[in-house]
Order: C-alpha cells, then structure tokens, then sequence
C-alpha cells in the first residue's frame, strides 16, 4: 500500500492499474511526479526508508549496480520486486505482477485484454496490404553506437504490427536487453533495401534527424536519399506500457500515411 516505483514504466502501469494512491514516492524525471518525492537509486537508502514503504519496485539495471541498496531495503523488511520485460510476450505477465503485489488483478487482466483488442483494431486491414508493397526499415536504437533493437524486442514488435520488415532481423542481442550491435558496415550493406529509417529518440538516444542524415557514408541509403527519416519517442516503442499502442499507430501512419488511416490513431 505504500509504493516506491523508481523505473517510469511501473508508474504508468501502476497509473493504469487504478494504483496511483499507493505511490508514495518516483525515480528522478518521472512523469508522474507532481506532488511525490523524486528519488534516484544513488541516493542513501535511508531516504527511501524514511517514506516507509511496503514495496519498492526496481528494474534489473538497478539490482546489478547497487546490490547494496537492495540488501539494506529487504534488511530493514522492505519487498523489493525487480521487474522490466524485454521481450514482446513479457508484457501481460508483467502487468499481471504488478496487478498482483497491488492487489489489481482484475485490473490487470483488463488491461491485457484492452490490450488485445485495440491491436487486433489497429491490425484489422493489414491483410490488404501485400508483403512486397510493404516498408523495409532499419530501426535505431542507439546512433552513438550504431545499434538497433533485439528481434523479439518490444520495439521491433511495434514495427511489425505497424506492418514494416525489419532489415536488421540478423542483428545480435547485447546481453540479456532489447538492444542489439549492428554496426555502420553493416547498415551500409543495406541501404538499398532501407525504405525507412527510424530512431527512438529520448533519453537513450538523444538524437536528430539532422544527426542521422548528416553521418558520414549514410547519404547512399535510400530512406535518406527519400527524405524518409524520422524519430519516435522511446517511451512509446521501449517501455512496457499501454503506450505501446500509440507507437504502433505511430509508426505505421509514418510507414503508410496513404493506407487507411481513418480512426487509426488510439487514445
């Protein structure tokens, strides 16, 4: 009943779950901190303590850097729950999880069934759209690095229920995350097949489209050369949220801004 939720996602989806009373306190940025302490996982655990909470939800990055946080939490009888899904099946159980240490699990099934229902609207006419009419697009996950997302992640999910082929299905997985090493040789192979090139943009990769068209060697890829470079808020392709959603609309109205899009957008 008192919750300490220091990833943004679990805010959102405790939002969504009716459980936005139980928060006591958010990470650092969050955007529902109006009227919360904002903490960060750095500071000296005896600030969280001092908010007496019953739970404090965490994501794996978290418990891999500061396992001493966790230690003196759980020491002083705190429950602490690390969670982030990665891949595209994690999400309903992970909204399940959630819904069960709040005492939502109704909610959280109706969330997951919600869920279900407006992809299934969003999909509805994708059949009609041929696969060799459909967009090739290579997806930026981080331009620093040249990376793109895991195949199976939550980002490239959203690009294939948007209707768009992953040129980058070979890409590696880095460790056990949605981000995958691809390299610019490697985009560069492919830049005749790039119909679109598309960035996350946000915190993780803080970059613009003149960044992405302006990189050495990148003027031969076709998306460029088509002026068809765009950018997509992480928080809509990233993060395990109903949110996924909006960026499924998102990105297909950038792939097939011609093809039904009357009542595409959800709210």
């Amino acid at each position: 009943t008192r919750i300490i939720s220091l990833y943004p996602a679990h805010t959102a989806n405790l939002v969504e779950l009716g459980l936005e009373e139980q928060i006591v306190a958010v990470g650092s940025g969050d955007d529902f901190s109006a009227g919360r302490p904002q903490l960060r996982f750095q500071d000296d655990p005896e600030r969280l303590l001092a908010l007496k909470p019953d739970l404090v939800l965490i994501r794996p990055m978290i418990s891999r850097s500061y396992p001493n946080l966790v230690n003196i939490l759980e020491n002083n009888g705190v429950r602490v729950v690390s969670l982030q899904p990665v891949y595209q099946a994690e999400p309903f159980q992970y909204w399940r999880s959630l819904g069960a240490l709040g005492g939502a699990d109704a909610e959280a099934e109706k969330m997951v069934s919600t869920f279900q229902v407006r992809l299934l609207e969003l999909q509805d006419d994708l059949h009609n759209l041929p696969l060799e009419k459909r967009k090739r697009v290579y997806f930026e996950s981080i331009h620093r690095q040249m990376k793109t997302f895991s195949p199976g992640s939550m980002a490239i999910f959203a690009l294939e229920a948007a209707g768009g082929i992953n040129v980058a299905a070979d890409a590696t997985q880095v460790r056990n995350t949605n981000i995958a090493a691809y390299g610019k040789e490697r985009i560069l192979s492919k830049a005749g097949e790039i119909d679109l090139y598309l960035a996350q943009n946000g915190r993780m990769n803080p970059v613009s489209v003149a960044d992405i068209i302006r990189e050495p060697g990148f003027e031969v890829i076709r998306a460029v050369q088509e002026n068809q470079v765009f950018l997509v808020d992480e928080a809509m392709v990233s993060r395990p949220t109903m949110d996924l959603l909006k960026g499924i609309s998102f990105i297909r109205s950038l792939l097939y801004p011609d093809f039904a899009q009357e009542g595409l957008a959800w709210q």
